[in-house]
C-alpha cells in the first residue's frame, strides 16, 4: 500500500459520512497518473501554491487601493484568512482539509487588479463579459503554465466557481469555503476600515453588536462557532437564523459604510477607468501581448477574451506601470 493509499484509507475511515473522499474524487479535466504520496486535493493545493496567478495576488487590491499602511488586506491574505476559516470549520466537522484549502486557496486567482472596480471595468467593456469566479476557473483550467492549466480535480473546480453569495457548490467543503469568504471579508474588510479611520466598533449597530459581538474579532469567532454547532452531524452547512439574519445585516452595513463609502474608493473611477484603457489598447495592438496569449489566438480563442485575461491578471502595480509606459510622456535622455 502507497502513502497516498494509506491516507485515503484514513480519510474512509476517520472523516465524516458527508465529506468527500479523495479517493471518490470525480477526476480531472486530463487523465493522469496518480501521486504515490499525496491524495488528489492535497495535490490540487500544492498546484495552486506554486502557480503564478497565486503568487501575483500579493500585489492586488482587497478593498482599500494602494493603502499606505503595512497592514491592509491584499488579495492575498484575504485569501489566507479564507483558508484559514474554511479549515477550522472543515476540521471540526471531520471534513476534508486538504479540499476546502485547494478551494480557498483557487478562489480568487482570475481576479482582477483593483478589486471589484477592475472588475466591473472589464465587465461593462468586453463583450463576454467578466465574473471573477469564472475567471479563476479559467485561470487555473486554461491560462496556468503558459495555456496547459493545473488540471485540478472536479470538486476543487466547483468549489472555485460557486464560492459567492449565488453559488452552489455541490460539496459540504465548498459550502465551507463559500461562507469562510463572506465572515473573512466582514472580518477583516471591518477591521481595515476602523484602520483607516473610516468607521467605529461604536459605529456597528448595537441589534448587530448584540448578536455577533463588540469587535471583529469576537465576530468571527462566534461566526466559526455557529456554523460549526448548526452543522454537526448534517448533510448542509449552515448558520443559526439569527446568525444569518445578522450576517445580512452586517454585510448591508458595510456595504452601505464601505464598499460605497466615497472616502475608501474615491479612487475606484481612475482605477476603472485605466482598466477600460489597457482593454481597448490591447484590443487595437494585439501584436503587443506576451506569446503566451498570442498563442491562445492562434489556439482560436477570441481577441477580447484575451485581452480580458492578460489584463484582468495583471497586478495593480504592473497595470500601473503598463498604462504609464502606453500613456505618460516620458522626458528625452541626453
Amino acid at each position: 500500500m502507497t502513502i497516498r493509499e494509506s491516507l485515503e484509507q484514513w480519510e474512509k475511515d476517520y472523516l465524516s459520512p458527508y465529506a468527500s473522499l479523495s479517493m471518490n474524487s470525480k477526476g480531472r479535466l486530463k487523465e493522469e497518473a496518480q501521486c504515490d504520496i499525496r491524495p488528489v486535493f492535497q495535490r490540487d493545493r500544492d498546484r495552486i501554491i506554486h502557480c503564478k496567478s497565486f503568487r501575483r495576488l500579493k500585489d492586488k487590491t482587497q478593498v482599500f487601493l494602494s493603502p499606505e499602511g503595512d497592514h491592509y488586506r491584499t488579495r492575498l491574505t484575504h485569501t489566507l484568512e479564507v483558508s484559514q476559516n474554511a479549515r477550522t470549520i472543515a476540521k471540526a466537522l471531520k471534513l476534508n482539509e486538504d479540499l476546502v484549502e485547494a478551494i480557498a486557496l483557487g478562489h480568487d486567482l482570475g481576479h482582477t487588479p483593483f478589486g471589484h472596480a477592475g472588475e466591473r471595468a472589464l465587465n461593462r467593456v468586453c463583450p463576454f463579459g467578466f465574473e471573477h469566479s469564472e475567471q479563476s476557473v479559467r485561470t487555473v483550467d486554461r491560462l496556468e503554465k503558459n495555456g496547459q492549466g493545473l488540471n485540478l480535480t472536479y470538486e476543487v473546480r466547483d468549489g472555485i466557481l460557486n464560492h459567492q453569495t449565488i453559488g452552489k457548490p455541490h460539496t459540504l467543503e465548498g459550502k465551507v469555503v463559500r461562507l469562510s469568504d463572506k465572515i473573512a471579508y466582514i472580518h477583516h474588510d471591518m477591521d481595515d476600515a476602523v484602520r483607516a479611520g473610516i468607521l467605529t466598533e461604536q459605529d456597528v449597530p448595537q441589534d448587530i453588536r448584540d448578536v455577533l459581538g463588540d469587535t471583529p474579532g469576537a465576530r468571527l469567532d462566534h461566526f466559526i462557532h455557529d456554523i460549526v454547532t448548526n452543522s454537526m452531524g448534517k448533510n448542509d452547512i449552515v448558520m443559526s437564523d439569527e446568525v444569518a439574519a445578522a450576517m445580512t445585516k452586517i454585510r448591508q452595513f458595510m456595504f452601505d459604510n464601505v464598499y460605497k463609502n466615497p472616502e475608501a474608493k474615491n479612487e475606484e473611477g481612475k482605477a476603472e477607468m485605466l482598466m477600460e484603457t489597457l482593454y481597448q489598447h490591447f484590443l487595437k495592438h494585439i501584436d503587443e501581448l506576451p506569446e503566451e496569449f498570442l498563442n491562445l489566438l492562434s489556439e482560436g480563442e477570441p481577441r477580447e477574451k484575451v485581452v480580458c485575461d492578460y489584463v484582468g491578471a495583471m497586478t495593480d502595480r504592473y497595470a500601473i506601470a503598463m498604462y504609464d509606459e502606453i500613456y505618460i510622456p516620458k522626458s528625452w535622455m541626453l
